[in-house]
């Protein structure tokens, strides 16, 4: 191990021992990147535990999906839903996943209702190749990203990054790109490489952790073998590093989808495992 890789090392391993919420919240420094929580996470609870345990783990950022700030209510239901956020000193960096799936144009103009009404400077979102050309139109009315999710190879639309890349290459700036790590790497992706190849067009990223490459090892209660940030095999400092190198100004939002019921530990273990990262790219 080479002394780079040992920095790396040392310090994700001493953060998750690292005792009380004040190390577990430790601040992030100005050049770091930002780390979010995607609160489909957390989408057994209820809004306001869900803040709660958002704050409980030292995040500012967050992307709320649906579960807690619901499509079916009222604009002005949403727009009181999102104050709750604000309220809470939390930072709102998009909405999603949405799904993007009606082939016209008054189908599709609901979810950029709910959007504004939500105050969602980004949409993430699972469309289909069909329907791009009117999700590009309604991105400029609305002025708001869009943010195309890659779902692995389950979905036929969008796999991998590489699919919306391509797609979305021509289009207007506000199209671009939410990669998912987990489904990336399980689509066959170079994540670190993808990164540079997208450039601009990378808006976010989910990050989650996988036991092995394809996805098919069971993990601690997961889908698609997923275990806490850490324990699995993407290279996460690699990513990082690269993502600081380019200057990367979007978040790392993780989205931590097992263990539903009784996330925190995970959470708490992916976030100390990140930050400890970060810390070992500060003194590498």
């Amino acid at each position: 191990m080479n002394r780079r890789n040992f920095l790396y090392s040392s310090a994700a391993v001493a953060a998750p021992f690292a005792v009380g919420s004040e190390a577990l919240a430790a601040p992030i420094v100005a050049d770091d990147l930002k780390l979010s929580v995607a609160t489909y996470s957390f989408r057994s609870f209820q809004r306001d535990l869900c803040i709660k345990l958002v704050k409980q783990l030292g995040i500012e950022y967050v992307d709320i999906k649906e579960f807690h700030l619901p499509q079916t209510d009222s604009p002005a239901a949403i727009a009181n839903g999102r104050k709750a956020f604000d309220k809470a000193g939390l930072k709102v960096v998009g909405g999603g996943n949405v799904s993007l799936q009606e082939p016209d144009e008054a189908g599709l103009r609901k979810h950029f209702e709910y959007a504004k009404a939500a105050g969602f400077p980004m949409m993430i979102c699972a469309p289909n190749h069909e329907n791009l050309g009117i999700i590009e139109k309604l991105a400029k009315e609305f002025d708001i990203k869009i943010a195309i999710h890659n779902h692995g190879p389950e979905d036929k639309h969008f796999p991998s990054p590489q699919n919306v890349l391509e797609a979305v290459k021509n289009m207007d700036p506000r199209m671009g790109l939410c990669m998912d790590i987990g489904h990336a790497t399980r689509a066959g992706a170079d994540i670190v490489k993808t990164v540079t190849d997208a450039g601009a067009r990378l808006f976010e990223i989910h990050v989650k952790d996988l036991k092995e490459p394809t996805g098919k090892a069971p993990g601690i209660g997961a889908s698609f073998g997923q275990v806490p940030v850490g324990d699995g095999i993407i290279p996460i400092a690699a990513l990082f590093k690269q993502l600081k190198k380019l200057g990367y100004q979007g978040v790392c939002s993780l989205e931590y989808e097992i263990d539903a019921d009784d996330p925190m530990v995970g959470m708490q273990k992916s976030f100390a495992y990140m930050r400890g990262v970060l810390a070992g790219l500060r003194t590498a």
